[in-house]
């Protein structure tokens, strides 16, 4: 690790990884939120065709690339809310035409070679120079201030459109603002994972957040953190193997989603086993049941011989003993740790939880 840190480059290089692991995953939970995870790959075309001109120009790739994915992000948006055409049919005129359009230019270009197309489609975080580093930096910056500053509103139009468009919120011009976040993120990350794969880093540090996180807010949380510990771990295991670092990021990714799905997986088996069923009985509760209902907390609970019975999700929950009341998952004396069950009917009267 000191022989990494002493290389000027890589300490850029990670530098650069931090900024991406942390503004990628910000902007794709909302993508998420939207089921717009591939809208990250159309800027990521359109952003080569960017790339394309500023090679063929001489001017720096990174900003005609921010200006030809900021230019597709607002007009794909623009279009969208038009309803002149669907939402799926831009994207892929986007997709096609901007991939199209940057091989075709970056071919006429007298210093273009396959290397050039190969560093900006996959990453090549090794070639980043100081400069690209200030400018991914204020990107960055851009990214995490705007995300911080619109959360609620991004999150009321990720969550429901038309209901925040009925409470009066400006929705076309947030969407054309987490398409244009989305662009710029895009061409942050086009050095570090590489166009082509800067979805993957919005998407399945979010799509692993969401099994580990239980509100919006703590997913995110996992999301940033998972983001910049793949980012990291993928430039550094990069340098020691050998390897490009924009697959080893993803692939880092996708191991920790594959690794958390599958212990959440073990996990709910568990907690389902643990989940006993009481003994069956035909009988169904109900206000002429003939058994006394009594009122436990938002719900009610029927007693049936010595027992608590409550619906709950098409079974009835064993909540308590008649003498000795206790809270519906808290083991009584002499019991084993579990709450009991009994198959319920279809019946929902009586209070369901």
């Amino acid at each position: 690790m000191t022989e990494l840190l002493a290389l000027g480059f890589m300490r850029q290089a990670l530098v650069a990884a931090v900024l991406v692991g942390i503004a990628a995953p910000l902007v794709g939970v909302f993508l998420v939120q939207r089921r717009l995870s591939l809208i990250g790959d159309g800027m990521g075309h359109v952003a080569l065709a960017g790339v394309a001109v500023g090679v063929l120009t001489g001017q720096a790739p990174v900003l005609t690339a921010l200006v030809a994915a900021v230019a597709a992000a607002v007009g794909i948006e623009l279009i969208r809310a038009s309803g002149r055409t669907s939402g799926d049919i831009a994207l892929a005129v986007m997709f096609y035409g901007g991939i199209a359009a940057g091989v075709v230019i970056i071919a006429k270009s007298p210093s273009s070679s396959p290397a050039n197309l190969t560093a900006y489609l996959f990453g090549a975080i090794t070639t980043a120079d100081q400069r690209d580093l200030w400018v991914f930096a204020g990107l960055a910056l851009v990214v995490l201030l705007a995300t911080w500053l619109l959360r609620p509103w991004l999150f009321a139009v990720a969550n429901d459109e038309e209901y925040a468009r009925a409470s009066g919120l400006p929705v076309t011009g947030l969407n054309i603002a987490l398409a244009v976040l989305t662009a710029v993120t895009v061409v942050v990350s086009m050095r570090v994972v590489g166009l082509l794969l800067i979805s993957a880093l919005m998407i399945i540090p979010n799509a692993t957040a969401q099994l580990l996180g239980r509100s919006f807010r703590s997913s995110v949380r996992w999301a940033v953190l998972i983001g910049v510990l793949s980012s990291v771990g993928g430039v550094v295991t990069s340098f020691y193997a050998e390897t490009p670092s924009g697959g080893t990021i993803v692939l880092l990714a996708i191991g920790a989603f594959v690794v958390v799905s599958a212990v959440s997986a073990v996990a709910a088996r568990s907690s389902a086993r643990r989940h006993r069923r009481a003994e069956r009985h035909d009988h169904e509760h109900g206000p002429a049941c003939g058994h006394p209902a009594v009122a436990h907390g938002d719900h009610v609970d029927y007693l049936h011989g010595d027992h608590r019975h409550a619906a709950h999700e098409g079974h009835w929950d064993e909540h308590a003993t008649h003498e000795g009341h206790r809270d519906e998952h808290e083991p009584g004396p002499g019991s084993d740790g579990d709450h009991r069950d009994e198959p319920a009917g279809t019946s929902t009267q009586g209070g369901t939880r």
